[in-house]
């Protein structure tokens, strides 16, 4: 009876404050991690998900499994990551689109973006910047505004579909300015730069490393980029907000974990993966991507960073009257 006792006690012992079981405290990891990539192979995404692996491996002395789960624009891998298990073992390189800018455009989601997800680190600034066609002349951003405020009505802005980010970018860029634009969407921000070059658009908001070819063979001019601040990888592009005080569009990655994941785990993850993202490689990488290592200072700053960014493409959704079905 007294051994029976002791053993029910030293059980209960080990259970943790949470009433996580005991093997919950074995050292972590003890087993791979699998990072869910919401979009396909080569991708923005999946290059900082597989940049960060190997360096993450080695500090951790543990596996790092990339697992590319694409679909419904990244909302199908954050949805597996809400229900995954608690444990520190499925994280998601997360971006703007699902977690900050869907929960606005969608009546119905699978996931709560700020119940089911927990942010862990910024990761990354996949650096978008605002594009035109050179024969237009335009050299500035104020420049481009009076330009399209002289042709009333008829400049056209494309982007990768309803709701993308490049298409919010435009439709923000259009309310700050007190402009009109004709909004034309495409199947991908490829198929629409091919329009800008051959005259048929006038503008994109389109991520640099779709872009870049266009701009290096002379066929396309950037004006800015659009985020608040310059970015080191371009830093002779001014941001859009210097001609357009308020434009801010940040085109930002984290790491998440499931919500509930023990604290000691997520401080865990988020030391090392910051100090993964310190490896020379891994910024060198990055950049050829077109892609700016960007860690957080906390991981409460990382949470409040997003709360202010889902609330603020709320406004802008809103303020728009933008819906997707």
């Amino acid at each position: 009876m007294n051994t029976r006792f002791l053993t029910v006690l030293m059980v209960m012992m080990a259970a943790t404050a949470d009433g996580s079981p005991a093997f919950a405290q074995q050292k972590y990891p003890a087993r791979p991690i699998r990072i869910l990539i919401p979009f396909p192979a080569a991708g923005a995404a999946d290059t900082i998900g597989r940049t960060i692996a190997e360096p993450l491996a080695a500090r951790l002395r543990q596996t790092i499994v990339i697992d590319n789960r694409p679909g419904a624009a990244g909302r199908l891998a954050t949805d597996l990551l809400a229900k995954a298990e608690p444990d520190g073992y499925t994280l998601l390189v997360g971006g703007v689109g699902p977690l900050a800018i869907s929960p606005w455009l969608y009546k119905k989601l699978p996931y709560d973006a700020e119940r089911d997800i927990l942010p862990i680190t910024r990761a990354a600034e996949i650096i978008n910047v605002m594009v035109v066609n050179p024969a237009g002349g335009v050299r500035g951003v104020r420049p481009f505004i009076d330009g399209v405020r002289k042709r009333s009505g008829e400049t056209r802005f494309g982007s990768s579909g309803p709701g993308q980010l490049d298409h919010l970018a435009g439709v923000f860029f259009q309310r700050l300015a007190g402009i009109q634009m004709t909004h034309v969407p495409y199947k991908g921000g490829g198929p629409a730069l091919i329009d800008l070059v051959s005259g048929d658009l006038q503008v994109m908001f389109s991520t640099y490393v779709v872009a870049v070819p266009h701009l290096q063979s002379g066929k396309l001019r950037a004006l800015a980029v659009t985020t608040a601040r310059r970015q080191p990888l371009l830093p002779d592009l001014p941001p859009v907000a210097e001609a357009l005080p308020g434009f801010d569009i940040s085109n930002w990655n984290g790491i998440f974990a499931p919500a509930r994941t023990p604290p000691r785990i997520a401080d865990r993850l988020f030391a090392e993966f910051n100090k993964a993202m310190l490896a020379p490689e891994v910024k060198k990488r990055q950049n050829y991507s077109g892609i700016e290592p960007e860690g957080s200072p906390s991981r409460a700053a990382f949470a409040q960073f997003m709360r202010e960014d889902r609330a603020r493409w709320g406004k802008i959704i809103r303020e728009a009257g933008i819906t997707v079905e």
